[in-house]
């Protein structure tokens, strides 16, 4: 039997009061607090099903046998434990007594189904006017970074993006956990690792972002900034490795581009405040935000293109594209429009050979 068969049948036998939302590709998490307390995200929007287990030591063992497919071990030593199932979905547990309720397990599924650009046209995640512009960054190669807050669609959207990469070019992505799915031909995907049960082993996205720069990408993916190694991203930006993208946590443009400067503070290099500020501004271009919306939809809500420092030393933007609500609408419901404001990157020599592909965006480069 294929392993792919063994794992199914270990799903529906350990995880049966679940097997149903792992099988539904509208639910995309499903979180079980306590045996008889589990929610799923359905559609975007979280919902307290009826499911559960038969009993706590059920729910340990499903877990534990769970985690042993999958070569992990969850012990007092070890009682944080990530892994990432067959299929691709990520599992992560914790155990009693550091969750006070007992152990608790989330389950995020891996999306098999990726949108593309005109799907998220369909969706109003975004407009035909914002797609071209966002191509137009892309193939200029401006390097990109998408914020926004726990699930609301930044992978999702920096896959998407990543599919307007030239097929020529060769591209390394890194993750912490295998969710992006790029098309191109020319493509090294590296995936972290943790430490074992003895400490060793562990491969950090640091490691594998130093490693990337002996690969020859024409481009750099990261899954997402985390820690330390965004000062080195930061860097391969500003020294020849133009058109790289990742993605953080943060509510706004600026709020992103603090939260970076705090993350290349990790690294442990001592710069001076304003010289590592001064690479920040230097090396992204352009922040995409995204929301999540009450409702459960997902859309870009900010455009903005990253100015050089103010007089005073702190971050400045342009914003290109903001939302807009439909005030007959819901309150969510809206639209993302260009401000008016002119593309600092027109005279830009990769841009301006572009321009013959600018029907909508023509105004904003000129």
């Amino acid at each position: 039997m294929a392993r792919s068969d063994i794992f199914s049948v270990t799903i529906n036998h350990f995880l049966a009061p679940v097997a149903p939302f792992l099988a539904d590709p509208t639910v995309s998490e499903i979180m079980i607090n306590t045996p008889d307390e589990i929610y799923i995200e359905k559609n975007g929007k979280l919902v307290r099903t009826d499911a559960k287990f038969d009993s706590e030591e059920a729910f340990t063992a499903a877990v534990n046998n769970i985690l042993q497919f999958t070569g992990k071990r969850l012990t007092a030593e070890h009682p944080l434990q990530d892994s990432r199932l067959p299929d691709g979905s990520r599992v992560h547990v914790i155990l009693s007594p550091l969750s006070r309720r007992g152990t608790t397990m989330t389950i995020r599924k891996f999306a098999k189904v990726m949108f593309d650009a005109e799907h998220l046209v369909k969706l109003g995640s975004w407009t035909h006017q914002v797609m071209e512009y966002l191509r137009i960054c892309v193939l200029g190669e401006k390097n990109l970074l998408v914020a926004g807050g726990t699930s609301s669609g930044k992978t999702c959207l920096l896959n998407v993006l990543s599919g307007f990469i030239p097929n020529h070019q060769r591209i390394v992505v890194i993750e912490d956990s295998a969710e992006l799915n790029l098309q191109q031909d020319h493509l090294i995907t590296l995936e972290s690792r943790s430490a074992d049960r003895y400490g060793r082993g562990e491969v950090a996205i640091r490691d594998l972002f130093r490693s990337s720069l002996r690969l020859r990408p024409d481009r750099i993916i990261i899954g997402e900034c985390r820690g330390g190694e965004a000062l080195e991203i930061i860097q391969a930006m500003t020294s020849g490795h133009a058109g790289s993208m990742s993605t953080l946590h943060a509510d706004n443009p600026l709020d992103a581009l603090g939260r970076m400067e705090t993350l290349c503070m990790m690294s442990n290099v001592n710069l001076p405040l304003h010289a590592l500020r001064a690479q920040v501004a230097s090396a992204i271009d352009v922040m995409v935000q995204v929301t999540r919306f009450s409702d459960g939809r997902r859309a870009v809500t900010h455009i903005a293109e990253v100015l050089p420092l103010d007089d005073d030393g702190r971050y400045s933007i342009a914003d290109m594209f903001t939302y807009q609500l439909d005030e007959k609408s819901d309150l969510s419901v809206g639209e993302l429009v260009w401000t008016g404001a002119k593309s600092v990157f027109a005279d830009d020599p990769r841009v301006r050979v572009l321009r013959k592909q600018m029907e909508l965006t023509r105004e904003i480069f000129e």
